[in-house]
């Protein structure tokens, strides 16, 4: 089972999420501060951090900002209602995924599971490795790279660059993304979406507000290409 790193200030939404996450399986370490969080990062080894936005000190944001200097794992926001702005800040700063708390312990394993579920269907009958332009995309090694350069993509940066370049030129709207890359299958933030074009524009694009891979169709979606 996937090891979680749980940083949350609140004592009874902390234990309430360790102690349910526990039952499920998973190996947990909990931290009240995001110093203590970022502490525990080398030695727990995590595959998956759970954090709170609103934290002392250094706040959820800060700390996310901190582990995508050095590392893509994955990072679920926990938020509370109305914290609209502070949501799309995270978004911005790498995070895959957020969940308005409270939140039963079986959604956020569901949400989990989705971020951690390895793209394994997307290059079933394509070439291993496709080249468009100076990207490079290795769908058995879930690898990218950019004229030779190896790029670092968090899991749902990789996962919505996978499935967009899969159909080149089909325009998805945001819901489809949601459901196809996010598996969310209720009409959900479409915030998510576009917070990850433009994370994933910043890394594959020679100038982000032109974009020549990942383009944009006002009132309709997203496509792959033309290159």
């Amino acid at each position: 089972m996937p090891r979680v790193l749980l940083v949350e200030d609140d004592p009874s939404v902390r234990e309430g999420v360790e102690l349910g996450l526990r039952r499920r399986g998973h190996e947990v370490r909990a931290a009240a501060t995001g110093e203590a969080g970022l502490a525990a990062l080398t030695e727990f080894r995590p595959d998956l951090m759970l954090l709170d936005l609103m934290l002392p000190g250094m706040n959820g944001v800060q700390v996310c900002r901190r582990v995508r200097e050095r590392s893509q794992l994955p990072i679920i926001m926990l938020t509370a209602r109305g914290d609209d702005f502070d949501v799309v800040i995270g978004l911005e700063a790498g995070a895959d995924d957020y969940i308005v708390k409270p939140a039963r312990t079986e959604v956020i394993e569901a949400r989990i599971r989705a971020v951690l579920r390895r793209i394994d269907h997307t290059g079933q009958g394509r070439t291993a490795v496709e080249v468009h332009g100076e990207l490079a995309i290795d769908r058995a090694a879930l690898s990218i790279t950019k004229s030779g350069r190896h790029l670092a993509l968090a899991p749902s940066e990789l996962k919505l660059l996978l499935h967009l370049s899969a159909a080149p030129e089909q325009v998805f709207s945001r819901q489809q993304l949601l459901e196809h890359v996010w598996e969310h299958s209720f009409h959900a933030d479409a915030r998510l979406v576009d917070a990850c074009v433009a994370r994933l524009r910043g890394k594959i694009e020679d100038e982000a507000g032109s974009p020549r891979y990942i383009q944009t169709l006002r009132g309709f979606g997203y496509r792959f290409g033309p290159l």
